[in-house]
């Protein structure tokens, strides 16, 4: 089942859009968790200029709890234009490939596929499959996909092969600007987060500088964290919710195993080393929901910028110049990547339901009732 994003839903009134997704299924906002900082538009990732992202959800039988999340940085028709990027590994026990040319240049060219993480490789070579298609001068000349992954096999039967290079193509032709849906859909199908159903989240926030305002988004693939860790709005709740965790169990994987992909898109002007920093600044943000960072998790930050169009394409015959914001200036900026970062998350965990899949495994919903209940009960929110 391929989801993108319906215009009907395209058309719906932003401030809605703040507080449920185009399916109708509450984010955050909804439940009157406070956050720091100013949205934009649709509070998404997609709130960037050029920023398209499409799903691919296969959901079928009792055993295939799987897809593919594809984002187009400049959009599908500008693919083969190299955007500004950094790199940061907080845990390296997952993969994100095209890292190392990410490092060497600062740069990279054409969409990022997230999946599972046996379909990484399948989802590089969907990758290099539609840009023959749509940029064929870019793979005959030289391209390295920037593929990652989270791991589903608790829901999904990940030994399955079930995400196709067509699966990741359909990603990607599906792709849309406007809203974004979230939960279990794409990449994040079969994903758990603090050992509740977890998945796809994005939030975004708007920044001031010299006069203009830039966008900074952040699209989170959220399979991380252990329950009593679980930490809203500042209320540590995860002892207050243990009572309902079938992933407690021996036979399930370690608690805190799992990974995240964080993807963090701006308009504002920077280059690679810049967009490293606020790759950094992920860690901060999901700090803020609780989590220590485990051992088996692979937590792995891409930030790119899609300033400074054609500045990076390799064929530039001369000198190029760019434009960027002074390093003294970024602190609003890493800011924003820690409120989008946080409220990604949590909107991956409250725009979900509970999940059955292979083996009968069972993945509880965040109880989003008790959530208000106790966050009211702490002070932090109204009920």
């Amino acid at each position: 089942m391929a989801i993108g994003l319906p215009a009907e839903n395209r058309a719906t009134p932003a401030g809605n859009q703040h507080r449920a997704t185009p399916a109708g299924k509450p984010r955050a906002r909804a439940l009157g968790l406070p956050f720091a900082g100013r949205p934009g538009r649709w509070n998404a990732v997609t709130d960037v200029p050029g920023v398209e992202v499409g799903y691919v959800t296969l959901v079928e039988g009792d055993r295939v709890r799987t897809g593919v999340t594809a984002i187009h940085p400049r959009g599908p028709a500008a693919a083969d234009d190299p955007v500004a990027a950094g790199f940061h590994s907080q845990n390296g026990n997952g993969e994100m490939t095209g890292v190392s040319w990410i490092n060497e240049s600062g740069t990279f060219a054409g969409p990022v596929a997230i999946t599972n993480t046996y379909a990484v490789g399948v989802a590089h070579a969907g990758i290099i499959a539609w840009t023959i298609t749509h940029h064929p001068g870019l793979a005959e000349g030289w391209l390295l996909p920037v593929a990652a992954e989270t791991w589903d096999g608790y829901l999904n039967d990940i030994n399955g092969h079930y995400v196709s290079e067509d699966t990741v193509v359909a990603a990607l032709e599906a792709a849309r600007s406007g809203p974004v849906e979230e939960g279990s859909v794409g990449g994040g199908t079969g994903m758990n987060c603090y050992q509740f159903k977890g998945g796809s989240g994005t939030a975004s926030r708007l920044v001031p500088f010299a006069g203009r305002q830039y966008t900074v988004g952040v699209f989170v693939q959220a399979n991380f964290g252990r329950r009593d860790e679980l930490v809203l709005a500042g209320v540590p709740l995860g002892a207050e919710l243990s009572d309902d965790n079938p992933m407690a169990t021996p036979s399930a994987a370690p608690p805190g195993a799992g990974s995240i992909i964080a993807v963090v898109a701006t308009d504002a002007p920077l280059f690679g080393h810049q967009c490293q920093a606020l790759a950094r600044r992920v860690t901060a943000g999901l700090a803020r929901t609780g989590t220590s960072g485990s051992h088996f998790s692979g937590d792995l930050f891409l930030a790119f910028s899609t300033a400074n169009p054609g500045a990076f394409r390799p064929e530039a015959p001369t000198a190029q110049q760019l434009t960027f914001i002074p390093w003294g200036h970024l602190d609003p900026f890493y800011q924003a990547v820690v409120q989008a970062t946080e409220e990604a998350v949590v909107n991956a965990l409250v725009a979900n339901e509970e999940m059955t899949g292979r083996d009968g495994h069972r993945t509880p919903a965040l109880p989003r009732d008790r959530v208000v209940e106790l966050l009211a009960r702490a002070g932090r929110i109204t009920s």
